[in-house]
């Protein structure tokens, strides 16, 4: 399991906070300026959100569109492509980095979770693994994607999924829980 610079090293979860005083910091500055300047602003004012996500170190390409109601726990750790759109509600659990690549489709209400606990250890230590989507990826609504996933180019991954490990098949549609493949498909240019 491998674990980021920003968690605290031997340290007991049941007894204290998992990251440093530094990440808890900016978390909370986070959180103030997203609610009043991100999930405040009107609807179609993606160009406002990627602004602010910018300022905090997010790297967003162009032609993006993210929606008000997405919930960013740390906007340092995410990476977007180009022509992305990320949907209302979505939660993206950036304990780690999360890369979007190009033309990526979130839809909504889907969770992607970048940490976990170690529940063998008696400490119930944090961990985190970064989590990659290729290009032409569709996540359909209210799916969860584990921490060190990695979703292969032009993946579907349909409604309400649990994706715990790498879907490898390149235009391949999964759906499930556990994600299991259904069919492949060719995609037209």
């Amino acid at each position: 399991m491998t674990t980021n610079n920003e968690i605290l090293k031997n340290h007991n979860s049941f007894i204290g906070p998992s990251f440093t005083l530094k990440n808890r910091f900016f978390r909370i500055i986070w959180s103030i300026v997203s609610f009043f300047f991100f999930k405040l602003c009107p609807r179609p004012f993606h160009a406002w959100r990627i602004i602010i996500l910018k300022l905090f170190g997010a790297k967003i390409g162009v032609n993006c569109r993210i929606h008000r109601n997405v919930k960013i726990w740390a906007p340092w750790n995410l990476i977007v492509g180009n022509n992305v759109s990320i949907a209302d509600n979505v939660n993206l659990v950036t304990m780690d980095k999360i890369q979007i690549k190009d033309f990526v489709n979130i839809s909504d209400g889907t969770y992607l979770c970048c940490g976990s606990h170690n529940y063998k250890s008696k400490n119930f230590e944090l961990y985190t693994k970064s989590i990659i989507l290729e290009k032409y990826v569709w996540i359909c609504a209210e799916s969860f994607i584990h921490p060190g996933v990695t979703i292969s180019e032009g993946i579907v991954v349909g409604a309400r999924s649990v994706v715990n490990k790498n879907l490898n098949n390149k235009y391949t549609v999964y759906s499930g829980n556990p994600c299991k493949k259904i069919k492949k498909y060719f995609r037209k240019v």
